[in-house]
C-alpha cells in the first residue's frame, strides 16, 4: 500500500477520492499499526477551544458478531412483524467490514464553544477517517444506520448518556471496482456576496 507523499499526489487523491461501500468490502482491514495511524490522523481536526468533544468505539472480529446480536434483539423488539430474513441481516449489520469505528461526539454546553462546533469537529473526525483509510489503500465508508439513533442499541454500542453517533465507518478491502457518482458543479453552488 502506497502512502501519499507529494502535493500533486495529495491534490490527485483529493480529486479522485470515492467512498466505498459497506456491501462491498471484506479481508484484509487495517492491521494495528495501520489503525493507529488512521486514528492519529482521524483527531487531525479543527477542534476550538481544544475540547476533543468526541471519542471512538471500535468493532473488529467476534465483536462485529456479538454486538450483531444485540442490534437483532432490538430489531426484532422494535418490529416483531419482521421475520428471520430481516434478524440476519441485523445481526451481519457490523460483519460487512473487518473494522467499523463508532465516532462518538461528546459534545456538551461549554461557555464558550457552541455545542453545534462540537458536533462539527466530531464530523470533520468521521471524514478524516475516511480519507486516512482510503490514503493507506483501503476502502470506506460513513455511514449511519438505525443503530446510530436508537437509544437502547446505542447504549448497547457503549454510548452513553447525552452522546451522539456521529457517524460508523467501514474499513476493509474493496471486493468490487468502486462507482463514482456525479458530482454537483460548484460553480452552481456559489454565491459571491454583494453580486446579483
Amino acid at each position: 500500500m502506497t502512502k501519499l507523499n507529494d502535493l500533486s499526489s495529495v491534490v490527485d487523491f483529493l480529486r479522485t477520492r470515492k467512498s466505498g461501500s459497506a456491501n462491498a468490502m471484506g479481508a484484509p482491514g487495517p492491521n494495528p499499526e495501520q489503525l493507529s495511524e488512521i486514528l492519529d490522523i482521524a483527531v487531525r481536526v479543527p477542534d476550538h477551544g481544544k475540547l476533543t468533544p468526541w471519542r471512538f468505539i471500535l468493532f473488529e472480529g467476534e465483536a462485529r458478531a456479538e454486538i450483531g446480536n444485540n442490534f437483532a434483539a432490538q430489531w426484532q423488539h422494535l418490529h416483531p412483524e419482521h421475520g428471520e430474513e430481516g434478524l440476519n441481516f441485523q445481526r451481519g449489520l457490523f460483519m460487512r467490514a473487518p473494522v467499523v469505528i463508532a465516532v462518538v461526539s461528546t459534545a456538551a454546553r461549554h461557555a464558550k464553544i457552541p455545542e453545534w462546533e462540537q458536533l462539527l469537529s466530531s464530523a470533520v473526525v468521521c471524514y478524516n477517517l475516511v480519507l486516512a483509510a482510503t490514503a493507506l489503500g483501503f476502502v470506506a465508508q460513513w455511514q449511519t444506520d438505525w443503530v446510530a439513533y436508537d437509544s437502547e442499541a446505542m447504549a448497547a454500542m457503549g454510548v452513553k448518556g447525552p452522546e451522539r453517533v456521529s457517524g460508523l465507518v467501514y474499513v476493509g478491502t474493496a471486493t468490487a471496482v468502486l462507482e463514482d457518482r456525479p458530482r454537483p458543479a460548484p460553480q452552481t453552488l456559489l454565491t459571491r456576496w454583494g453580486q446579483p
